[in-house]
């Protein structure tokens, strides 16, 4: 999951040419939440164990998928109307997560538990289950990758060079989606491994996706495990969730980022 949203996160920076943007800034993480709460809120128990991550996965992509469609304007995707339609998205879901919230009574820990993101209680199963969309997406960004690179310079001039601009943005957006939606229906909202890491490896390696997007989900993953096996043994047998962890070492590392880092990114 780390590496899954590492790769998002790069490729969402990249898309957009914006250091602060991460794979949840469609409404995806926001879909993923509402359809984990509602399961929550109703009771249901569909499919058994994989019944939260199954409707989380459904409504994050219906969520994309209305967000594709406001956005998009005469069969082009204009990015800054796709980022508008993103928080707008969010907003609206955010309000609706709210009002459950606040009726859920008794089961409001189960829901505070799950949007702080956590691997408590997932298996081999699980992985299996996120694992072709996480594949299928990661494998078509790093098919473009080259072309994520030439996107760098500016829209005009990549289209100059041969690059079917908005065919390119609706695969990047398609593939991003598809990754963050099944990594969040199984992990939950776990913030900043796919902000702090991008920017990281960017540093390290520089900015050739062709090797920031494999380095990023190397240490992406490697992060979340720390994390998670830190979430489990700093207050064992009490289990945190690990979007606490990752929040807490992330934000203060993102914030030296920026207040070191004064020169652009890209």
């Amino acid at each position: 999951m780390g590496a899954a949203l590492a790769v998002a996160g790069t490729t969402m920076q990249g898309l957009f040419k914006n250091p602060m943007a991460d794979p949840y800034i469609m409404g995806i993480s926001s879909g993923a939440a509402l359809g984990a709460i509602l399961t929550i809120v109703f009771g249901l128990n569909i499919f058994g164990m994989y019944t939260i991550p199954l409707m989380a996965f459904i409504c994050a992509a219906a969520a994309i998928f209305l967000v594709y469609n406001i956005a998009s304007v005469r069969g082009k995707l204009p990015v800054s109307t796709l980022l508008l339609a993103g928080i707008a998205m969010t907003l609206f879901l955010s309000a609706i997560i709210s009002f459950l919230m606040y009726t859920a009574g008794e089961k409001l820990h189960g829901i505070v538990f799950w949007l702080m993101g956590g691997l408590w209680g997932r298996n081999w199963n699980h992985v299996m289950m996120a694992f072709p969309f996480i594949f299928l997406g990661t494998i078509l960004i790093h098919i473009f990758a080259r072309d994520l690179n030439v996107m760098l310079i500016g829209e005009e001039p990549a289209q100059h060079l041969g690059i079917e601009v908005e065919t390119l943005k609706k695969i990047i957006i398609l593939s991003v989606s598809l990754i963050t939606a099944a990594a969040v229906s199984v992990s939950g909202i776990i913030g900043f491994v796919g902000l702090v890491i991008p920017h990281i490896m960017r540093i390290l390696v520089g900015p050739d996706h062709r090797v920031l997007l494999p380095s990023s989900a190397l240490v992406g993953g490697i992060f979340l495990v720390w994390a998670d096996t830190l979430a489990r043994t700093i207050i064992a047998p009490t289990e945190i969730p690990v979007g606490i962890i990752t929040a807490l070492f992330g934000a203060p590392f993102f914030i030296y980022l920026l207040r070191t880092r004064k020169r652009s990114m890209f």
